[in-house]
């Protein structure tokens, strides 16, 4: 209480404040990161109503930025043929009443362009072969790479030429033109978990001997070149950001010296925010998985880099996710897999955070059901 006896107005978490990045302000900081669903059937790069439900239901939910799952960039560089994409205008429509859904629900909506690399053409369900590779005659298709090194017992990717490379910058500036046809308000690159840009950056995956391997100048040239297109052809006001592996959790690989050099190198080029993750780029390499597990690897490029970061991975509650945003640790909190659980966590972890009913973002047709009451 006051002295003139009036009670203080309780301070707004911060995982509840809004976050501006360029042009777009979001209503919290509560993300749901990119999650493959592997579910177009028709395998033609098109979300389906199942992708609607998905991701308006998390929007309703009150997560103030949701990232569409990885979209290819090219049929090819599909994890697996039952991908969603945007290699193709036809694809433009079947995204653009989502991302209207998702908008007039109140999220930011942003969407991952990825390709695959040789980490594509593997299984889903309905189709099999899942954590492998499809053989070509049964709908799969030969890999690519940066060095004819494969993942795990994956098949064995083809070597890209340079002009292939090149085409494939190419690819991402044009996916993300489509993007902000559909309406996307965000763009992410995909850089992390194995996938081709990952590759590139490893040195246990990239052995080339050309511009674009070798010292991490080299290294990182395919990701900078992505980026600097991608930033070339999406307006001023729009962010974009890049998710990363801060590290292969594996001996003379990819590392948090090298993430936190690219992550300046990232942000000189325009980039607004990086999306710290780990792992993924090794096979069979142990991970050590744990409560905060990666949180301090977005700490440390977040003070070094002195660039914007989301933190990720086995972060499940209000109050854990309030600690990381209060310590500074990080810009924003992705909560995956827990959303998957519960499309409306954040309205629940707003009412464990002790915000009233009305400064929840229900939805108008939800504040009955408002937790608490």
């Amino acid at each position: 209480m006051t002295a003139m006896g009036k009670a203080t107005k309780p301070e707004t978490p911060k995982l509840f404040e809004p976050l501006t990045l360029r042009g777009l302000t979001m209503r919290n900081r509560v993300w749901m990161p990119p999650m493959c669903m592997y579910s177009v059937p028709d395998r033609d790069g098109k979300p389906t109503p199942f992708h609607y439900q998905h991701y308006v239901s998390r929007a309703l939910g009150g997560f103030g930025m949701i990232i569409a799952e990885a979209s290819a960039v090219s049929p090819d560089g599909r994890i697996s043929p039952c991908d969603v994409g945007l290699w193709n205008d036809d694809q433009i429509d079947a995204w653009r009443w989502i991302v209207e859904g998702v908008k007039a629900a109140g999220a930011a909506f942003g969407v991952q362009l990825n390709h695959a690399g040789r980490k594509a053409s593997t299984g889903c369900v309905g189709l099999g072969y899942e954590n492998a590779s499809v053989p070509q005659d049964k709908g799969g298709w030969q890999t690519v790479a940066p060095s004819p090194i494969p993942f795990g017992d994956y098949a064995e990717p083809r070597e890209l030429s340079v002009d292939e490379i090149h085409g494939i910058v190419d690819e991402f500036r044009n996916a993300a033109g489509r993007a902000v046809a559909a309406g996307f308000q965000m763009i992410q690159i995909h850089a992390a978990h194995g996938y081709l840009i990952s590759q590139f950056l490893d040195p246990l995956s990239n052995n080339r001997h050309d511009e674009y391997g070798g010292e991490l100048v080299n290294r990182m040239r395919f990701l900078i070149e992505i980026v600097d297109a991608i930033r070339g052809v999406i307006p001023e006001t729009m962010p974009l950001t890049v998710r990363i592996s801060a590290t292969d959790w594996a001996t003379n690989g990819w590392d948090l010296e090298e993430t936190t050099e690219t992550a300046r190198v990232l942000k000189e080029h325009g980039v607004d925010l990086v999306d710290v993750s780990t792992g993924g780029i090794v096979a069979g390499v142990s991970i050590p998985v744990k409560l905060n597990y990666q949180v301090p690897f977005a700490d440390a490029i977040r003070r070094d880099a002195d660039v914007p970061v989301t933190a990720v991975g086995l972060i499940t509650k209000p109050k854990q996710a309030e600690k990381i945003l209060r310590s500074g640790k990080a810009d924003a909190i992705e909560i995956g897999r827990a959303s998957l659980r519960d499309p409306y966590w954040p309205l629940r972890a707003a009412d464990k955070l002790g915000l009233s009913a009305d400064q929840i973002p229900y939805p108008q047709q939800y504040v009955r059901g408002a937790f608490g009451d």
